[in-house]
């Protein structure tokens, strides 16, 4: 029987079926009633684990969540990242590493969620301009007054997760990840062996066809079950420190991704989309 659920740096229990709050942009006031609803239904479902970050509208999400959800229930965790700034030029965005620059953000994160500290602070993206060590050690000196809870990292390699740990304990990793696209199965397995949460983002691949997607729908069709929701097992099947946070704004698709916690596969089911070609 696959566990469903898992404990963030030891202590954070949460249902590993979690939220993605990334979709929850709205730019009418009809939008935005309808967002705060979703947010509210996932609550009522049972998730105990949402994933946002500044980055999403620039913290709009975070001010959403806070307007739906506060005062937040006990066994909540709001999970926000940091460490992308916002600019008129390029890509629209850069890295903001600095521990300045952090400490900052982290404290406007803490002002739109209402919060006096935040459970789970994820850096959103390793600075290049800025050496690990002080990437980390800001972080850490945030952990240590009590504004953060415990750190996390997004987007990693096995070699950058290990520079981090040398400086501060690392309870999650967040990278791009689904039964499709198994790029980072190194990261995944360098955080099982240090019981390190992964939270795959993009955890359902989009747009599969042809032999793959007649599979997963066969093994679907034998349980009862969407295909989403055989994707989804999979991912909580294949690692117990698989986290997953499937987003979407529609409250139809939210019961149904968290229906997928219920979905059993068989060995036998396991091993064939496990032996599915992998990539584009």
């Amino acid at each position: 029987m696959t566990a469903t659920t898992f404990r963030i740096g030891g202590d954070l229990e949460v249902r590993r079926l979690g939220f993605g709050a990334m979709h929850l942009r709205p730019e009418t006031a009809e939008e935005r009633a309808a967002c705060v609803a979703v947010a509210r239904r996932a609550v009522e479902l049972g998730v105990t684990l949402i994933d946002t970050a500044h980055l999403y509208g620039w913290g709009a999400n975070e001010d959403l969540l806070a307007e739906a959800l506060h005062p937040y229930p006990e066994g909540l965790l709001i999970a926000t990242k940091v460490g992308i700034r916002q600019t008129t030029s390029g890509e629209g965005w850069r890295h903001a590493g600095e521990p300045a620059d952090v400490r900052t953000q982290v404290d406007e994160a803490l002002r739109r969620l209402r919060l006096d500290r935040i459970g789970l602070l994820q850096l959103h993206r390793l600075d290049p301009g800025v050496p690990i060590p002080d990437q980390l050690g800001g972080l850490r000196d945030l952990r240590d007054e009590g504004k953060i809870g415990h750190i996390g990292l997004s987007e990693v390699s096995v070699s950058e997760l290990t520079a981090a740990r040398a400086v501060v304990d690392i309870a999650s990793v967040q990278n791009r990840y689904n039964l499709l696209d198994r790029e980072h199965e190194p990261v995944l397995k360098a955080c099982e062996a240090a019981g390190i949460a992964f939270l795959p983002w993009r955890p359902v691949a989009a747009g599969v066809s042809g032999a793959r997607s007649a599979e997963i729908a066969a093994v679907a069709e034998e349980l009862g079950a969407t295909p989403t929701q055989v994707s989804l097992a999979w991912l909580l099947a294949h690692s117990p420190v698989i986290l997953p946070i499937p987003g979407t704004t529609s409250p139809a698709h939210l019961e149904e991704n968290l229906g997928a916690d219920s979905v059993q596969l068989t060995q036998q089911q396991y091993d064939r989309l496990t032996a599915l070609p992998t990539g584009v």
